[in-house]
């Protein structure tokens, strides 16, 4: 038997149903899941020093667990004195397992570890069910060491689901763990 993280045992035994009675779905197909999870950081200060972007990149791939990419600029702008396919940023694509690895380590340990946390802001709905997360520093991540962090820099979290509507989608990562603040 092959290990199943805890997250996707829960949602195929518990979860799956109760989003079915909620919904009123007719077949299971209908219930909306969890299809991939990006991080991503911008680097800005990569212009001038191109270490940045290793650093970002070490950093995201000790957080993910898997290897991060960096990501290249698309177009020139001259007022930042950019260029185009210059290394800006780095990003990294999480599916299947490591998804759900990554979503539980953190809602019970990065997220516990944020300042005055009252919960994640409900209002980073795109209108197509999927839902942005800004976190403002990398270092609540367990796995980080403060010592060998060169800069405080946050990322961005996007959770990219099949619903069909902001509230399945926010019914499924509720019941996934995420903590949203009350109104």
């Amino acid at each position: 038997m092959s290990y199943i993280p805890r997250l996707k045992q829960e949602y195929n035994e518990r979860i799956k149903g109760t989003l079915q009675e909620e919904f009123g779905y007719r077949n299971v197909m209908q219930v909306p899941r969890l299809e991939k999870i990006v991080l991503s950081r911008g680097v800005g200060a990569a212009v001038a020093d191109k270490k940045l972007i290793d650093h970002a990149v070490d950093e995201l791939t000790q957080i993910s667990g898997q290897k991060a990419v960096s990501t290249l600029s698309k177009k020139d702008v001259a007022s930042f004195k950019l260029r185009k396919g210059m290394p800006i940023g780095a990003k990294v694509t999480l599916r299947g397992n490591q998804m759900y690895e990554f979503l539980d380590r953190l809602v019970t340990a990065a997220l516990p570890r944020v300042r005055d946390f009252g919960g994640v802001k409900a209002n980073g709905f795109d209108g197509r069910g999927n839902y942005n997360l800004g976190i403002r520093e990398q270092i609540i991540f367990p796995e980080i060491d403060i010592d060998k962090v060169n800069r405080i820099a946050g990322m961005d979290i996007t959770f990219v689901t099949n619903a069909s509507t902001d509230k399945e989608a926010k019914s499924l990562l509720q019941e996934l763990g995420l903590p949203f603040k009350k109104n």
